[in-house]
């Protein structure tokens, strides 16, 4: 039976997990994550779906493009927002565990962080491994949501061939490995290229190819995959826009011009 008391900070905080991974004009009661989650947490699908819209009026990039959450909202929402919003391993870390809890699970019993036992330690190294795929997961289902899974360059819609891509590296960036911020979803040939440096998005949003390339400019191949692309515009999502900022430093840095 559905819930009627108050949201908890719990279920709010699982409320905002919901929020990342589902695209916010696609937001439904009958949308199949909107449905799996509510079911999670015993409330009705109309229930989480509106607790999303209330996150939504929170958003400021929701407003600057002109979309508008629901009007009314509570406290509770403002407190988890503040809270959370910017802090994204924390985030993501508690709100899977909270949502392992509300399923009278344990997060290591998740499917998508099952490690085996034979080739993991135990102990404080084991959750630091857990807490890694458990963030890494999040951080793929936030980026393909917010690009409506489709490849922000070619528009390929394949899930399995879609990548949450890293603007600056995983390597080079530690604070921001979870920022939804400094993801773009990418098919898995043009995430290996921009990986290396061959193409990169300007902080205008557009497609610039590597001169590296140009000696290859005959080739159908490379004029279908890279070049047909050069001064594209990539699809903007309508949440997690990519940061101008980190769009810069790829393209400074690691761009081979």
């Amino acid at each position: 039976m559905a819930k009627n008391n108050n949201w908890s900070r719990e279920e709010t905080i699982v409320a905002f997990n919901v929020y990342c991974k589902v695209p916010f004009k696609n937001s439904s009661k009958t949308h199949p994550i909107i449905t799996k989650y509510a079911n999670i947490l015993g409330r009705s699908p109309s229930a989480l779906n509106m607790k999303v819209g209330n996150l939504g009026r929170l958003d400021p990039e929701l407003k600057q493009q002109g979309i508008v959450g629901l009007k009314n909202g509570s406290k509770m929402d403002e407190a988890v927002w503040a809270e959370f919003n910017g802090n994204w391993e924390q985030l993501a870390f508690e709100s899977e565990t909270l949502i392992a809890k509300f399923a009278n699970q344990s997060i290591y019993d998740n499917a998508e962080t099952q490690l085996d036992s034979e080739s993991f330690p135990e102990g404080l190294e084991r959750q630091t491994i857990v807490k890694q795929r458990v963030n890494q997961s999040f951080f793929r289902s936030t980026i393909l949501s917010s690009y409506y899974s489709k490849c922000c360059i070619t528009g390929l819609p394949i899930p399995d061939l879609l990548v949450a891509s890293h603007i600056v590296p995983w390597s080079k960036s530690k604070e921001n490995r979870i920022n939804p911020r400094n993801g773009l979803c990418l098919n898995s040939i043009h995430d290996k290229a921009f990986d290396r440096g061959f193409i990169t998005i300007t902080p205008d949003y557009k497609v610039k190819v590597s001169d590296s390339l140009v000696s290859f400019a005959e080739d159908k191949a490379v004029q279908n995959f890279f070049l047909k692309f050069e001064d594209q515009k990539i699809s903007i999502p309508d949440k997690f826009l990519p940061s101008k900022e980190f769009l810069d430093i790829h393209h400074q840095e690691i761009f081979i011009k």
